[in-house]
Parts: C-alpha cells; structure tokens; sequence
C-alpha cells in the first residue's frame, strides 16, 4: 500500500511540475500580447525610429518569441530572474524585499484567520442547528457572495474616511513600534482574514459533522464519554485530514486575495509591484511575479492533494 501511495504522490507532483511549465508558456506569450510597444513606452513618443529599432535590438525584442522563451525559461531554472525593462535592475533585486512583504502579510493573515476560522467551524458543528450555528453560517455564506474589493473598499470608507481610525495606506516601512504594527497591517489582514476564513469555516465544520455522525463516536458518546472528550479524542483526529486538506485549498485563495488587497491599500508587495510593472510594461517583470504566483498556489494545491491522499484511510 505504501507503493501506492507513494505513485499517487508522484503523480500529484509531476502534473505539478508539468503544470507549471504549461502556466509559464501561457504567461510569457500572454504579456507579449499586451498592446503597446515595449522601446517605444519606455522611450517616450518623441522617441525616433532609430533609437526605438536600436532599443528593440539592445533587448533582444525582435527575436523570435520562442527563442526568448526558452531564453528566460533557462534563466527562471537556473536562479537568473533577468533585468527590469523599467529601471534596469537586476529583477531578483527588487523582488526580494517586495517577497518578504508579502509573506509577512499572508503570514500574520495565517496566524488570525486558522485558528479563527477553525474555532467557529469546530463549534458550529458541535452546536449545529442552533441560533449560533445559524448565525456562523449566515455570516460565511455573506462572506463568501461578497468580492474581496468590495470587503477592502467598505473597510477603507467606515475606518479610514468615515471614523479616522486607521489608515488608507499601508505605509510598511514606517512601523516602529507595536501600534504601528496593528495600525498599518490591521484592514488588509482583517479584509484576507474574512475572506480565506469563510472557506475554511465551512468545511471545517461538515468535516467535523461527518465524523461526528460515524458509530465510533456514538459509541464513545453511549459509554458515557463527555462531548469535549468525543470532540477532542475522537473526532478530530479523524477529521484532520480534510481540515488541514479544506487549511491548504483555503490558503491558497491569498493568492488571488493579495493582488486585490495590496492594490487597494498600496501595500509594498510582489503583487503591487507586478501590477505597477503591467504600467511601464515591464515584461520580465511581470512575468517573474506572475510565475512566483502560480508556483505558490501550485505548491499549496499539491500539498492539499498529498494530504488527502496520505488521509485516505482505504489506502492506508
């Protein structure tokens, strides 16, 4: 069984991996595409023919697009991520400062919304089909109709125009003390918070319904063992493996979540800095952050897979 399993695994990863590379094929055609010539917009339009053409050729533009693929395909393998087109920087450069950003935003997202969203889903299932599993679910369901725009707007309007409260921008490099902290990281975390949370609250909660439904734990329940014991003994044990698979799905929504969130509050991460190379059409650039994106999600999908497969008791 263990072969078995190990192949499926395998599996998960190499449709990963070839994944991966059919995402990164679609991505580079995809930006060559934008309207627009690159020479021309970084060069201005009173820029002559000539020092356009001579651009075109110093960039290696005119090339033919397969060529360049497999040009910057090499280089993504072997760690040399190219020059920005915008200020001629290495690209490594100004992602790894922008990369730590956004990992501390998806980072203290994580630490709220799992043990947030895990403790209402444990509950709603305990208590369900009462006024307060009602209550949970009206709230997920509210959370899950409404875009995460709409969700950051709203907290923009009420907490940074109507109350003064926080404020409208995330200003990072500023924060110098506890406060600071809360201050500039408290409505994009909170926005991503309810939005990965909602998710992870559902599925939570009819992972611990099921297992509560199994005879095992009517039996432990008629042996005259307390709830807390059934909830904590019984049936999350059983129950983790689609939690931590319903924890990985879930995480992988800050993907999409965190282009929108930074965005809106201009939070300096990978995500506004690809959406500020799409501007100054900065291919590599665009392309480096679009591919860094889908790898993450790609290896938080697989990991969800792995981790239903390892759960599966009739392979193990």
């Amino acid at each position: 069984m263990r072969s078995v399993i190990l192949t499926m695994i395998g599996k998960r990863l190499f449709t990963a991996v070839i994944t991966l590379i059919i995402v990164s094929f679609a991505v580079f055609f995809a930006t060559n595409m934008l309207p627009g010539d690159t020479a021309t917009i970084l060069l201005g339009q009173a820029a002559t023919p000539e020092a356009v053409e001579g651009l075109r050729k110093a960039m290696h533009l005119d090339d033919p697009a397969i060529l360049r693929f497999i040009h910057w395909g090499f280089g993504m393998l072997t760690g040399d991520l190219g020059r920005s087109y915008a200020n001629n920087m290495e690209i490594s450069a100004l992602i790894s400062d922008r990369f730590i950003n956004t990992m501390e935003l998806a980072g203290l997202t994580t630490i709220i919304a799992v043990p947030f969203a895990l403790t209402l889903g444990i509950t709603s299932a305990v208590l369900r089909g009462t006024l307060y599993d009602r209550l949970i679910t009206i709230f997920t369901i509210g959370i899950i109709s409404v875009p995460e725009f709409m969700i950051a707007s709203t907290a923009v309007l009420v907490f940074a125009v109507y109350l003064k409260w926080l404020p409208a921008i995330s200003f990072v490099n500023e924060v110098h003390s506890l406060s600071d902290v809360f201050r500039m990281y408290a409505m994009p975390v909170v926005t991503l918070t309810f939005v990965v949370s909602a998710q992870i609250i559902r599925m939570t909660r009819a992972a611990v319904i099921e297992t509560l439904s199994t005879p095992y734990v009517e039996m432990a329940l008629f042996k005259g063992a307390s709830h807390s014991r059934i909830v904590l003994r019984h049936a999350l044990p059983n129950a983790l493996g689609p939690i931590l698979n319903a924890l990985a799905l879930s995480l992988s929504y800050l993907i999409g979540g965190v282009i929108i969130i930074e965005t809106i509050f201009n939070y300096p991460g990978i995500a506004k800095l690809m959406v500020d190379a799409v501007a100054t059409r900065d291919l590599p650039l665009i392309q480096t952050c679009a591919v860094i994106f889908c790898a993450g999600y790609l290896l938080l999908i697989t990991v969800a897979d792995i981790i239903a497969i390892i759960s599966n008791p009739r392979l193990r």
